[in-house]
């Protein structure tokens, strides 16, 4: 007998990419937009990313603008993907999303990156001191953001009396922002095992070990550390149109994008047009292929049958949803073509919580 299909849960990741001809703040401006729409569409998450000093991506301060995609939003859990933790420090972090989930409770999610976001200048340009060599503590780090949220340090610790403020209280029990761990390599599987945390691989960035990556998370994850089982997205590229010609020629765009970044080349998003022309330009450029490729595109059915199957194999029933095109109009249109080819809705509780706020 055939396994029932799961229902597959469909979120969100945006970079606030810039389109060229177009200023960094009309990219702030189209992410919110963007959180508007699909909070309406039945996503289940919107995420944004932290990247820094380039001008394809205006979203360096993803917590800024979270706190204001909260506000435009009612029911969609808002969260990072991620915050690159090695810039900063647990304590400061824990305080900026416990007030993130005391304004928007039981809705907020805390993605932690270890990558830096950025290249070698910015990465000693955000240190937290430069009078030591640089270090990996990054295991030491999560290790004591999870005891503030947590509320875990043992009497003897020097921070054991230190609050990382608000701190929030439901029902008489402390509650906080879901962390979940996040990267596209082995080494965050493993990380996401040891702290018993969610995962989240990046496979539209890099696509190699995306099933190795969350077969050996969920095999290898021990239940009760923080979670009762083992909980696995993976963020994909989607492009999706009325038909497979129209998304070929939006995803033109993107795929020049990441030819240039592999070049170190930061420029904005390219119009479809100019994308076409340029990229005979980098025919020569290798990109790394996995399993899957790093952008499903096409017609809605066509990239529903594609998702589905990924999902299915690895065994998970979410996946986060990144879509770059040079046009926010026809951005919006793709994610709102998937969510009615997924035929996506509100769960009840949000819809009655929707109807009280409103």
């Amino acid at each position: 007998m055939t396994a029932p299909k799961r229902e597959l849960r469909l979120s969100v990741l945006d970079q606030s990419p810039v389109p060229a001809g177009f200023a960094p703040a009309d990219a702030l401006q189209n992410s919110i937009a963007l959180a508007r729409l699909v909070d309406n569409l039945g996503y289940t998450r919107f995420w944004m990313s932290e990247h820094h000093s380039m001008d394809t991506l205006a979203c360096t301060a993803p917590e800024i603008l979270l706190a204001r995609i909260g506000a435009e939003t009612s029911r969609i859990r808002i969260g990072s993907g991620g915050i690159m933790l090695p810039h900063y420090t647990p304590l400061k972090v824990a305080e900026v999303f416990r007030t993130l989930y005391g304004l928007y409770p039981g809705r907020v999610d805390l993605g932690l990156g270890r990558a830096p976001g950025g290249g070698p200048s910015e990465t000693i340009a955000l240190r937290r001191s430069r009078k030591a060599p640089m270090e990996d503590d990054f295991p030491e780090q999560v290790t004591e953001l999870l005891a503030f949220l947590e509320e875990d340090f043992p009497e003897n610790h020097p921070f054991s009396r230190v609050k990382a403020m608000p701190a929030p209280v439901q029902n008489g029990h402390y509650a906080g922002p879901e962390v979940w761990m996040l990267g596209s390599s082995m080494w965050s599987s493993a990380a996401a095992v040891e702290f018993g945390l969610p995962y989240a691989f990046a496979h539209f960035f890099s696509p190699v070990k995306t099933r190795e990556a969350i077969e050996t998370y969920i095999r290898h994850f021990r239940p009760g550390i923080r979670l009762p089982q083992p909980e696995a997205t993976v963020a994909v590229g989607v492009i999706c149109a009325e038909t497979d010609e129209e998304a070929e020629y939006l995803a033109s765009s993107v795929r020049l994008l990441q030819r240039r970044i592999r070049l170190g080349d930061r420029r904005p998003i390219a119009a479809p047009e100019d994308a076409l022309r340029e990229l005979h330009a980098y025919a020569d450029v290798p990109m790394e292929e996995g399993e899957w490729p790093r952008y499903f595109v096409g017609s809605p059915s066509h990239v529903r049958n594609q998702l589905e199957d990924m999902a299915s194999q690895l065994g998970i029933n979410e996946l986060i949803v990144n879509t770059i095109v040079w046009d926010q109009a026809k951005r919006l249109r793709s994610y709102e073509l998937l969510a009615h080819e997924f035929n996506l809705v509100k769960p009840p509780e949000m819809l009655t919580t929707t109807i009280q706020r409103e």
